[in-house]
């Protein structure tokens, strides 16, 4: 007999097609059986050594988060149900262009100091791995949920070339395109950037297209996180159609928003020019949260100028009265590279976590009542966080626009993604509420999308994108990565309010044919795995 029948689940495939009535059979971690319409057939229904009643309830693909920030989360917390709980069954991690492979002893020491508010410093981990294999073989000792990997260009140059702002000899360059190479054989499914995070933003577009032509020759993808969201965004999205175009590279563009008040209203634009570049040829795809307010670290937003030499050049920097004040200028007046080009408004930076326990009072403020509760300049109150916290504040950013978020979740190359930063007292909802925020908020109480549509943008859609052949649909022989959900009462409990809440109507979530949430509860399953890289 097979393990187990979901018998009269209304599924909904991730096809994009109406859903259909049907008991799915799943026997070691693949789906083996579908019969529609089983109940009123009249036919021999399958049995199995367990059968789960699904009235009611909407069985899909698990949901595949494209830009996640769990690579050491996956680690440190077996548990993990704030995407398990979500339904996520697939992430895809080494965002932004910072990671933590390829490295070597130096290097990761750096990159660790450089995203603790991303995922903390690790030292409650034993960081036996310095490649993007050994990394992925970490992985497949057991965790949560399945991961891929985008080998971080940030990463590779801080390896090759430092924390240092300038061109990359071509023996640099070499070396970063065999370490790229590398990480593709090795398992990873592309390449992420972090162009307004140093050092990543240092490259120029040429080392970027040399990068990406080694990613598009072996089936890859790029992901950037490009030089800016705000002044100038359309132009920094042209840039990477462009360059991956001239590549032979596919793109998928991370957090696609058009946020700050220069964009308002302006999303239609962005969608003219992507689709002007699909209709000429150009493979692209995008992700996007369900929300407004984006989220980072305080130290991201500071001029790319005085990143140089990493964390302990910023510090350095920050301690010195003279460049502290420029920094400052670069921030309210000019507008800096790492803010996008856009003057800093303190009332739209909100701290969301400390790494020093002693600066807990700051979360949940912004930096603005912080300075007008204790008199000072919001600068001055920055500044003390920044030296302080040793770089290591996170904030959420109030600068975003519904209709933006509306209008590009309805492309036909969206896909879904949380950008979910587990780490501070008071985290962006959207890591523990993305995906079931899409189907209740957006699909069951505003009719953005339709229910089948955004099954889609969640599971087969980026599964394609990770040229996946057997995951992101319910097919027979795919594998058995499954959510069934209420789509009465599916929804989001994270608030900004209250971020850790699990949401509501998610029953049961299957990696591998496992249950990893049964009845509403996360099981002591570890099912999931590094997915490696399909070869051309």
């Amino acid at each position: 007999m097979d393990q187990l029948v979901i018998r009269d689940a209304d599924v909904v495939d991730g096809s994009g097609a109406p859903s259909y009535r049907a008991d799915v059979v799943i026997h070691q971690g693949r789906i083996v059986q579908i019969v529609k319409e089983a109940a009123a057939s009249g036919c021999q229904r399958p049995r199995a050594m367990r059968e789960l009643d699904a009235e009611g309830l909407v069985l899909s693909p698990g949901f595949i988060d494209m830009h996640a920030h769990s690579d050491l989360a996956l680690l440190r917390d077996p548990d993990h149900s704030a995407k398990a709980a979500q339904g996520v069954t697939l992430e895809v991690l080494g965002q932004d262009g910072l990671s933590y492979a390829p490295v070597d002893d130096r290097t990761l020491e750096e990159v660790r100091r450089a995203i603790t508010g991303w995922n903390g410093y690790g030292d409650d981990l034993d960081m036996d791995w310095r490649s993007v294999g050994e990394y992925l073989d970490r992985l497949d000792r057991g965790i949560a949920v399945n991961a891929a990997y985008l080998i971080p260009q940030g990463t590779v140059r801080a390896l090759v070339v430092g924390w240092e702002d300038r061109p990359a000899t071509p023996a640099e360059l070499d070396r970063m395109r065999q370490l790229v190479a590398e990480g593709l054989e090795q398992g990873a499914v592309g390449l992420s950037s972090g162009l307004t995070y140093t050092p990543g933003m240092y490259a120029g577009n040429a080392e970027l297209t040399e990068l990406c032509r080694v990613v598009g020759s072996y089936g890859g993808y790029y992901c950037p996180h490009h030089r800016s969201y705000g002044a100038g965004a359309l132009e920094a999205y042209a840039e990477m159609v462009a360059l991956t175009r001239e590549a032979g590279c596919p793109l998928h563009l991370a957090h696609a928003t058009m946020n700050f008040g220069v964009n308002k209203g302006r999303a239609s634009e962005l969608l003219t020019l992507l689709d002007d570049a699909l209709d000429a040829g150009a493979d692209i795809t995008l992700d996007t949260y369900p929300y407004t307010p984006g989220s980072t670290t305080l130290a991201a937003l500071l001029p790319s100028w005085s990143s140089e030499g990493g964390p302990a050049g910023v510090l350095t920097r920050l301690t010195d009265p003279a460049t502290a004040a420029r920094i400052r200028h670069d921030l309210e007046v000019t507008g800096a590279d790492g803010c996008h080009g856009v003057p800093v408004e303190w009332e739209t930076i909100e701290i969301s976590g400390v790494s020093d326990p002693a600066l807990a009072h700051h979360v949940g403020r912004t930096v603005r009542e912080l300075a007008d509760e204790r008199g000072e300049e919001p600068w001055t109150v920055a500044h003390r966080l920044l030296v302080g916290d040793r770089l290591g504040t996170t904030i959420l950013q109030h600068v975003g626009h519904e209709e933006n978020v509306r209008a590009i979740m309805r492309h036909r190359a969206h896909t879904g993604g949380s950008d979910g930063i587990l780490q501070g007292t008071k985290p962006h909802p959207r890591a523990y509420g993305t995906f079931p925020r899409y189907l209740g908020h957006y699909v069951r109480e505003l009719g953005v999308l339709t229910l089948e549509e955004c099954v889609a943008r969640l599971t087969a859609r980026p599964a394609a994108r990770l040229r996946l052949p057997d995951r992101g649909l319910v097919r027979e022989g795919y594998r058995a990565d499954l959510v069934l959900f209420d789509p009465e009462t599916v929804g989001a409990g994270s608030t900004f309010a209250e971020p850790r809440t699990l949401p509501t109507g998610i029953p049961y979530v299957l990696v591998d044919g496992r249950f990893v949430i049964e009845d509403g509860r996360r099981t002591d399953e570890l099912a999931g795995r590094a997915v490696r890289r399909t070869p051309v």
